[in-house]
């Protein structure tokens, strides 16, 4: 296939990572929630997420054990009518909150989260190749930095909408479960018409030209299946500690913060990734010289500090908006981690294993201060954690999946299976919690981060260029 750009098809696409971020940051905001409507425990409100991601394992093993019995699905479907498919299984499951909140039922709460998370989970077996493919190998992690940087713009505003519409928009001054399904059925609606407009508006269709075998082929690749582990550890690291930042704020000898308050520090967090991975994009894109990349990534760090500053300054009374600056400590604190970000970026040199090891030292580093001093500062170095996290993704994934041709989809798809960290790790960590205490809890992510930096340095050993890895691929 001669590789070239597909600008409208990729921006459509940099939509569709805005949404299913914002709808998965949606679980930090419901934890808390649920906590307080259904007076849970750390462990039980840590279901959330192990419904959540425990549907991407379970549909992500069901599409691969299709892949190996009929053929890859998406292969067949395209990778267009398969984003179609997985935003209107989205919009169903966020529709299914609905009749949950009349029940008031946790538990068919989180049926509804096992069905929306299904969705996302094809929507992500459709769409991360879909972007590697919009262009040359050489950009492609380039590429999917700047998508999943549209991808954190939406768990950056997702907390702060979220909580507008639950805890203000539908609720009457008392937080319900009628608030959280109206919310929903909101989110429903959007995922159902952006369903419809993929599947009219004409886009870039792939298709491998070749025979995929029905076969393991995918396993044969090591590189996948040491990547497979690495997102588990990734996923598993980063959703454990946004799933958690909330409540560690509210303890009297850290911040103090109301819960709705609490919430806003999400975006911090999030918003840490948003910044990371554009500054991602341009690291790793074809800019070759260093100072218009440092001019760059300076000018659109600072640009997107500004969007969160203001975002999370907005407040609501009485149904009048108003600015409450956030405090010059907020300002400072991350300021600096956004300092040791960027020179962290020219560290790694704009290779992606390089730079996938130097941020995982550093967020090893960061959680490892938070468990030992605690306090203020200790808040502050897990929301650092977010900005390292950021290009973690996206790294992982392109050197997962290089050069594996027409096990691409199914290579793809074991590596959407592995995100089930996110549903065994922050339940684990809210067990902890119960017991240790929370500050001490996050001691669980230590080993993750130490595997992410070997990978990057070692693991992903020397990519194949075999003519296996080779495929055919035309537009339809």
């Amino acid at each position: 296939m001669e590789k070239k750009n597909y600008p409208f098809a990729f921006a459509l696409l940099t939509a569709l990572f805005f949404l299913w971020g914002f709808i998965t940051v949606m679980n930090d905001v419901l934890i808390s929630t649920f906590r307080e409507l259904f007076n849970l425990s750390n462990f039980e409100s840590g279901l959330v997420q192990f419904s959540f991601f425990g549907a991407f394992f379970v549909v992500s093993i069901l599409y691969f054990i299709i892949s190996r019995s009929s053929g890859d699905p998406i292969n067949r479907l395209g990778y267009k009518n398969g984003m179609a498919t997985g935003l209107a299984v989205c919009g169903i499951g966020c529709i299914l909150f609905y009749p949950a909140a009349e029940s008031a039922s946790y538990m068919l709460f989180l049926g509804a989260l096992f069905v929306l998370a299904s969705g996302v989970t094809v929507l992500q077996i459709a769409a991360n190749p879909y972007a590697a493919i919009l262009g040359t190998n050489e950009t492609a992690s380039s590429r999917l930095n700047l998508a999943q940087g549209f991808n954190s713009l939406g768990t950056t505003v997702g907390p702060i909408v979220g909580a507008l519409l639950i805890f203000m928009v539908f609720s009457t001054g008392v937080v319900s479960p009628e608030a959280v399904g109206k919310t929903y059925l909101l989110y429903g609606c959007i995922f159902l018409g952006m369903a419809i407009i993929v599947k009219l508006l004409r886009l870039p269709s792939f298709k491998n030209d070749e025979k995929v075998e029905r076969s393991w082929g995918a396993l044969k690749f090591r590189h996948l299946k040491l990547g497979m582990l690495a997102i588990f550890c990734y996923v598993g690291a980063e959703v454990s500690t946004g799933s958690w930042l909330v409540g560690f704020s509210m303890e009297a000898d850290v911040l103090g913060l109301e819960r709705a308050q609490a919430n806003k520090y999400l975006s911090w967090y999030w918003g840490g990734l948003m910044i990371g991975r554009l500054l991602g994009a341009i690291s790793l894109s074809s800019v070759k010289s260093q100072s218009k990349k440092a001019l760059y990534m300076g000018a659109v760090s600072l640009g997107t500090f500004g969007l969160i500053y203001l975002a999370t300054s907005v407040e609501e009374s009485n149904g009048n908006f108003t600015l409450v600056f956030q405090s010059a400590e907020t300002v400072l604190y991350f300021l600096l981690l956004m300092m040791v970000n960027f020179i962290a970026f020219f560290i790694g040199k704009s290779a992606s294993g390089r730079t996938l090891t130097v941020f995982a030292i550093i967020n090893f580093a960061l959680i490892a201060y938070a468990v030992i001093f605690g306090g203020s500062a200790a808040f502050w170095a897990l929301i650092g954690t977010g900005l390292f996290n950021s290009i973690m993704w996206s790294n992982i994934f392109t050197l997962a999946i290089a050069n594996m041709g027409k096990y691409t989809s199914q290579g793809s798809s074991l590596l959407i299976m592995s995100v089930v960290g996110g549903a065994i790790i922050p339940p684990f960590q809210g067990l902890m919690a119960d017991y240790i205490g929370l500050q001490y809890s996050f001691v669980i992510s230590l080993l993750p981060y130490a595997y992410l930096a070997w990978y990057g340095w070692r693991g992903k050993g020397n990519l194949p260029a075999t003519t296996e890895g080779n495929v055919k691929m035309s537009v339809h």
